[in-house]
């Protein structure tokens, strides 16, 4: 449906089933017996939060939705409560990498705050503050951020996966302030999509995922939102794909289904191992001196490369020889991993206090504080040895094969 100007009245177009725009960054949307009333909002911008509270005071809506999901209204909501984070439960569930990955793009996002002045998200928080405040219902109406960035992931292929993680460390670590035009830009955007906004132009596929999917997501909830008069609180990007989506049905069990692992990293995972084995069995029935220098670049090259990563996060020494001990072995086993172990080491000898937690917001905005606080110093612990340890399977795997062919085969 076509965007009406009130100057500009199409008489062709239902009255019950209109899009108008009416004022500035506000767009008027009848479906039926329900209006509703979107705000397109810039994420770093002051007067955007002056404007939901206006327009919400005004209407006195029946419901106020907001570009948020419970994960990050719950964030919002609690102010980020990092003290309450227990970091065995981390490591144990296998999220290390997701919170470090969120601890990352929060660092994008204060940064940008820092050097703007201005509190990115203000204007979220309005609109659940003047829902309370008006009584009216609140609706969280965006896509679970895990699930999103699960169905940009199943987009890309190992390529494209190496080329998203250096792009998004690249952009977070960057000590470069932002432009006034590249502010411009972020206006427009939500801080996930600020974050891949270059990386989607290279992958177009990934439109897809992070943007159609979540418009489609957003007008469903709010085409099913209770009440007759909606006022939803989004950033103006999502106005348009929202406004054409608003008028058909969508499954939203489709767009909250993660996308099917596939086949073959479970087969590669288990073929190496089985592989290395067979061939350092078979070697030692032929020669058992080159059977026992397999074994032994093995072990070093896997101890070695994960007790280096270790190293690199500066781990705890128990955490360095944990690495070290159990990498050889967990590498040949495809549901473990050594980042684990020497993660709940690090964990238990070097503890993050209340304070760690507590300081986060303020670290994650330098590499230097990454690394000097407790919390994040166990999660880099955790990644960068697991990334050690798979890069020592490769190398020491290739010094098997190439033992194997040069001794016995």
């Amino acid at each position: 449906m076509d965007e009406l100007n009130l100057n500009n009245n199409q008489p062709n177009q239902p009255d019950h089933d209109r899009v108008v725009s009416d004022e500035q960054n506000i767009t008027r949307i009848q479906l039926g017996d329900k209006e509703l009333i979107l705000i397109g909002t810039a994420h770093v911008s002051r007067l955007s939060a002056l404007q939901v509270k206006e327009v919400i005071e005004r209407e006195q809506p029946d419901t106020v939705a907001v570009e948020l999901d419970e994960q990050r209204y719950q964030a919002v909501m609690g102010g980020n409560k990092w003290k309450d984070t227990d970091i065995f439960k981390v490591i144990k569930e296998k999220k290390s990498s997701l919170l470090l990955m969120n601890l990352a793009i929060s660092s994008f996002q204060n940064r940008m705050a820092k050097q703007f002045d201005v509190q990115p998200g203000a204007e979220m928080i309005q609109g659940i503050e003047s829902a309370k405040e008006t009584g009216a219902r609140l609706v969280l109406a965006d896509r679970n951020i895990q699930t999103t960035f699960s169905r940009i992931w199943g987009n890309l292929g190992f390529t494209g996966k190496a080329q998203l993680l250096t792009s998004v460390v690249a952009s977070i670590f960057s000590r470069e302030e932002i432009s006034e035009e590249e502010m411009e830009k972020m206006k427009s955007q939500d801080t996930l999509n600020a974050v891949l906004a270059e990386f989607t132009e290279s992958f177009p596929r990934l439109k897809e995922p992070l943007i159609d999917e979540r418009d489609q997501y957003l007008a469903e909830k709010l085409r099913t939102a209770p009440g007759r008069k909606i006022v939803a609180v989004l950033g103006a990007a999502h106005i348009p794909g929202i406004t054409k989506e608003i008028h058909k049905t969508h499954d939203l069990k489709k767009l909250t289904a993660k996308p099917p692992k596939p086949v073959w990293p479970k087969v590669v995972g288990w073929a190496i191992p089985l592989l290395i084995i067979a061939i350092i069995a078979y070697t030692f029935m032929q020669n058992s001196g080159v059977a026992l220098n397999q074994m032994l670049s093995w072990l070093l090259w896997n101890g070695s490369l994960a007790a280096l990563g270790t190293i690199i996060a500066k781990g705890h020494p128990l955490a360095v020889l944990t690495a070290f001990i159990a990498a050889p072995i967990t590498s040949l086993h495809p549901l473990l991993a050594v980042g684990w172990f020497s993660g709940l080491v690090q964990a238990y000898f070097s503890r993050p206090s209340v304070r760690d937690f507590e300081k986060l917001t303020e670290d994650v905005l330098s590499v230097k504080g990454f690394w000097q606080n407790k919390a994040t110093r166990v999660l880099l612990v955790v990644v960068l040895g697991n990334l050690g340890s798979s890069l020592g399977t490769f190398i020491g795997g290739a010094d098997i094969i190439r033992s194997f062919f040069q001794h016995i085969f």
